[in-house]
């Protein structure tokens, strides 16, 4: 059964590394009959969350940006794939930002069941994106039809499109093929 896919690309750069493995991981999902689509927030309008919690009231954040569709895409997916940049051992903060304004998903019915990471780094080490998965990993367990199911990580890279060749690259296809 084919289904929705989700992925959320959060890195600023354009041609970055992590978004090659969030292009990847849709390129696996695509070649199993799944449907997939990719946000970039690169230019997107999205302020940070007013802790107000209207969102918890209303089903929708007040603030007039360019995240309530992306929350709505969010809500409508099977799978929700997140690609970010490691930044000081932790996601980017247009990630952070990202999670933080998905407030709204709490109270929905949302659909997603299956959640992906992907991240990149100027480091390689194995323990270099721990922090940030245990950050995403978190967030999951506010939802709790929904679990973390897989992750890819690609180190050593820093430039952008550096991770070219890099067997992270098959790592994320393959687990987007999997979906």
């Amino acid at each position: 059964m084919s289904k929705k896919v989700l992925i959320l690309s959060t890195s600023p750069r354009l041609n970055s590394n992590s978004e090659a493995l969030a292009d990847a991981f849709g390129r696996g999902a695509a070649e199993a009959g799944n449907q997939v689509e990719k946000i970039s927030l690169r230019g997107k309008n999205i302020r940070f969350c007013l802790g107000c919690f209207v969102c918890q009231e209303k089903g929708r954040c007040v603030i007039p940006d360019d995240m309530g569709p992306i929350v709505e895409k969010m809500e409508q997916a099977d799978v929700l794939v997140f690609a970010t940049p490691i930044y000081y051992y932790e996601m980017s903060g247009q990630m952070k930002v990202l999670l933080d304004r998905a407030n709204p998903l709490f109270v929905s019915d949302y659909k997603f069941r299956q959640v992906y990471f992907l991240a990149s780094a100027a480091e390689a080490e194995e323990e270099v994106p721990l922090r940030a998965q245990s950050g995403l990993e978190g967030w999951v367990e506010c939802f709790p039809k929904a679990k973390l199911c897989g992750s890819v990580f690609g180190g050593g890279v820093t430039g952008a499109g550096e991770i070219a060749g890099s067997p992270a690259l098959e790592k994320a296809r393959e687990l987007g093929r999997c979906v």
